[in-house]
């Protein structure tokens, strides 16, 4: 078992390596300036680790607490999901050109694709509930209900 982790390990550490040579490339020429984008490179994970994730926890703990059973599942799941498109739409939602322009990418308007796909998402999560509710009560209905004699 030892074995196999290590033998996983080490195209991802050699990943890594490869990411900090050419890191370093992009850095070493214009270092005063390449300095914002080592900022850029830490902050977005102390961000996500400081404030989303906790963020993330509490919202969690909160709907845990407070739905009823049928609708914890697949509210928690709707939320996980809005949190991980907003985070992916961000860049174009704060600013127009905030990314690296990609064919496509910049053409259509991303608040409409982003509102069109969480009310994808929240239909499929209002789809589940109901249908467990049911479920739910159907089996209720079938134990209360008084079997024949044969």
């Amino acid at each position: 078992m030892k074995t196999a982790r290590i033998l996983l390990a080490l195209p991802g550490l050699a990943a890594l390596a490869y990411g900090v040579v050419l890191f370093l490339d992009y850095a070493g020429p214009a270092w005063p300036d390449s300095g914002t984008t080592l900022l850029w490179i830490g902050g977005g994970p102390i961000v996500n680790d400081v404030v989303f994730t906790p963020a993330a926890g509490l919202v969690g703990l909160l709907l845990a607490r407070v739905l009823p059973r049928p609708w914890r599942g697949p509210v928690q799941v709707g939320a996980v999901l809005t949190a991980v498109l907003g985070f992916v739409a961000l860049p174009l939602l704060w600013r127009a050109y905030g990314v690296p322009p990609k064919p496509g990418l910049h053409d259509g308007n991303t608040w409409l694709g982003l509102l069109a796909t969480l009310a994808v998402v929240w239909g499929v999560v209002l789809t589940v509930s109901i249908v467990r509710i049911v479920q739910i009560r159907h089996r209720a209905a079938r134990e209360i209900r008084p079997r024949a004699r044969s």
